[in-house]
């Protein structure tokens, strides 16, 4: 079995779902090390142990995150050779597949995007085409780099710990690594909510909110879910631009999807097509979005959420 590496960038004290999903899937495919790009903090050491990491790198340069993509792709590119690894496993954010496709150009390796299960003999299979079909693909080169989409392996821990060996890597040096340096960073608000990539969970609002993502927001905190919008609704204002579903904002790929006051156009269902259930609320019996859904509501959203958040709070009450 071929040697198989993970990305984790800056995973704080606790490692992430989607985190332990790519250890979990990496470990299926072969031994799995792991370049880690920030601090190593206890509690994701042991985590690491837990899932059967046999080696832990780490960047002798300590700025990588006052430059862009570029920088990870150069470190990521050496801990691949020094590991010798055949697959590189990466999220499939937008940062994810950006350091994949430079990190592919580095190793000359073939990339494949948007993956969502993985076979033994390296074959993945990948949602296309806005997530209307399900295709399988395989590299014909040395090395092979994946950016997968979370919420599609159940992570387990290795039957036996590991004892992983830290080990630094030098990170390559050169005008394309620092060409640009991030100069400011403003913090973002934390919400209290799932991160919407990794939530098993999501309610989503678009133009039918009509500004007011109070009944979204409420039903969200009810069922501990992630809040998306359409690009409608981001472009008006009513809710951040990160918080977007679609092909110019995020891809979730969570348990429950609940889309309200969304039409299901095609820019939409690129997202999020791939949810495993699909519960749709819009007053237009012909909007596209019930031709995906596998429950449909032809209602008000403002007077559909309101009674489902009432009736899970009383449940679970």
């Amino acid at each position: 079995m071929a040697n198989v590496l993970v990305f984790i960038d800056n995973p704080g004290n606790v490692l992430k779902k989607s985190t332990l999903e790519l250890l979990t899937l990496g470990r299926s495919l072969g031994e799995t090390a792991v370049a880690l790009n920030g601090e190593l903090h206890q509690g994701v050491s042991a985590t690491l142990a837990e899932y059967g990491v046999s080696a832990v790198f780490r960047p002798s340069a300590q700025d990588l995150d006052d430059y862009l993509v570029s920088a990870k792709a150069a470190y990521l590119g050496a801990a691949a050779s020094a590991a010798g690894a055949g697959t590189v496993l990466l999220d499939n954010s937008p940062e994810g597949k950006e350091i994949a496709a430079r990190l592919g150009i580095r190793l000359n390796a073939g990339v494949i995007t948007d993956v969502v299960a993985v076979d033994s003999d390296g074959t993945a299979h990948k949602s296309v085409l806005a997530g209307s079909y399900t295709t399988a693909a395989r590299t014909t080169t040395a090395v092979s780099v994946l950016t997968v989409k979370a919420n599609n392996v159940t992570p387990e821990p290795a039957s036996v710990a590991s004892a992983p060996e830290t080990s630094t890597i030098d990170v390559p040096a050169d005008a394309t690594t620092t060409a640009a340096r991030i100069t400011a960073r403003e913090q973002k608000v934390a919400s209290g909510r799932p991160d919407l990539s990794d939530a098993r969970i999501v309610v989503a609002g678009g133009r039918g909110v009509d500004g007011d993502f109070g009944p979204v927001e409420q039903l969200a905190d009810a069922l501990g879910a992630a809040v998306g919008a359409s690009r409608a609704a981001t472009d008006a204002g009513w809710i951040s631009h990160d918080a977007q579903v679609g092909q110019t904002g995020r891809t979730v790929s969570p348990q429950l999807y609940i889309s309200a006051g969304i039409s299901g156009a095609i820019q939409q269902k690129a997202g999020m097509q791939t949810a495993k259930i699909i519960v749709a609320v819009n007053k237009d019996a012909e909007s596209p979005i019930f031709e995906i859904a596998d429950f449909g509501i032809i209602g008000d959203l403002f007077d559909v959420l309101p009674q489902a958040t009432e009736e899970i709070k009383k449940r679970k009450g």
